[in-house]
Formats: C-alpha cells, structure tokens, sequence
C-alpha cells in the first residue's frame, strides 16, 4: 500500500464545502457523506457522494490540466410524512435553496474555479425527482447533479 500522497490535498476542501454547505442550508436534519444504507431520518436527510472525476482540456493552461469533479446530493424523504401534501413543496424549497446557493458562491469560498452552472464542460446543474425504497419503505427523493470546476490540478509533464 502506497502513503498518501499530498498533493491530493486540494481535494478534502472542496468535499468539505459542498457537505458545510447544504449543512448551513437549514433544511436537513442530517447530512451524510455517504448513500445511506439504513432507513434515513425523520424530515428532510441529505447524502453527498462523488459521481466522477475528469481532467478537462478546454479550460486548463499549458501546464496543468484541470479537473471536472461531479458530486451527487441526493435528498430523502418518508413518503409517509405528514401532511403528506407538503411533501414535494418541502423538498422543492430545499433544493431551489441549494441551486441560489450554488449561483450566489459558486467557487465554494474559492475551494473551486466555480460550479459549472450551464454545463459548459458536459452535465449542468440539475435536480432529478423520484422515489427510491429503502428497507421496504418508500422514500421521495431528489438527485442534485453539481459539477465543480477545479484549475490547475494535476501537472503536465513536457517529456523534457
């Protein structure tokens, strides 16, 4: 087994941000860092994971590529929840909340180059709605997509 190595550091605060952020949001009772594997929380519970890591050429300088991270928060909630007609309007809240979040600092406090917004460099931001069962329970869910640009990352080697 290889030691870690330090150069990746560059990648805890940007991980960091994204899971502080929705935490500060006020709209979960929990916020996990993971998929959750057990039956969520009462209210509104979050979950943040990494989707895909890319180098993309088109934004980076001659001598580093930067990197394209895409991160998944997916929120949950009881299909059982009462009222149950306050559901869908919770949630949508929540989210469009994360999405203003997302436009008003985007660069995470400067942890990244910005969140690709539009989807210049492949999938924009977005938010997915449907259900997902846990433990034989029905669960509402919304799957946000958050792509964040990152500059200079990894070096290019010249050969020389």
């Amino acid at each position: 087994m290889t030691a870690p190595d330090e150069s990746e550091a560059w990648l805890d605060p940007i991980f960091d941000a994204v899971v502080s952020d929705a935490q500060s949001s006020g709209y979960f009772d929990r916020v996990n860092t993971h998929e959750p594997k057990n039956k969520p929380g009462l209210g509104l519970t979050a979950a943040v994971w990494v989707q895909s890591i890319e180098s993309v050429g088109a934004i980076s300088g001659l001598q580093a590529s930067c990197a394209r991270i895409v991160f998944m928060l997916r929120i949950y909630t009881n299909m059982l929840m009462e009222p149950q007609d306050m559901i869908d309007p919770n949630m949508l809240k929540a989210v469009s909340n994360l999405i203003r979040r997302y436009h008003d600092d985007y660069d995470f406090q400067g942890a990244i180059r910005n969140v690709d917004l539009l989807g210049q460099t492949g999938e924009p931001l977005k938010a997915e709605f449907g259900y997902i069962e846990i433990q034989d329970t029905l669960y509402r869910a919304c799957t946000l997509t958050i792509p964040c640009l990152v500059n200079d990352v990894w070096p290019q080697n010249s050969g020389a």
